[in-house]
């Protein structure tokens, strides 16, 4: 076996310790239905759209991302103002309770947990390893796919 092969299989076990150690316990992963989840993370990337320019993206019908949009603006998460530009389009957006929302909704791993532990650790070590896990993730990106 490779030292390279053999340090991925031992990372992947570290891994799955690591997610089993941190991974949130404070309820289900996604309090987002999955219809909501898919609106706000649109948004997000996306910016100000029609409800219609919404409904396209995700093939839905306009009347159902209608209802959705309904919802979460109820729910504060989105908000809905004529486009300065275009009095007869309506944009809708995320308001900051909605990037909250979302930015919780993709947590997976619990922050309160990694603190506890980050702070038993030397600041130093901690930093190693968060730089370590950065360099992994940009050599990944930088893979030469010519062999």
């Amino acid at each position: 076996m490779s030292d390279e092969l053999e340090r991925a299989e031992r990372f992947a076990a570290r891994f799955r310790s690591v997610y089993l150690t941190f991974h949130r316990r404070d309820g289900p992963r996604s309090q987002l239905a999955g219809a909501s989840r898919a609106v706000l993370e649109h948004l997000a990337m996306a910016g100000p759209l029609t409800v219609g320019e919404a409904a396209a993206h995700l093939s839905r019908a306009q009347s159902v991302v209608s209802e959705i949009v309904s919802h979460l603006q109820d729910q504060g998460l989105l908000e809905r103002e004529n486009d300065p530009a275009d009095r007869r389009r309506t944009l809708i957006w995320l308001t900051p309770a909605g990037h909250d929302a979302l930015r919780r909704d993709r947590e997976v791993l619990g922050l309160d947990l990694l603190a506890s532990a980050f702070a038993r650790m030397p600041a130093g070590e901690a930093d190693a390893l968060i730089a370590g896990m950065q360099a992994l993730v940009d050599t990944a990106g930088r893979q030469d796919t010519h062999f």
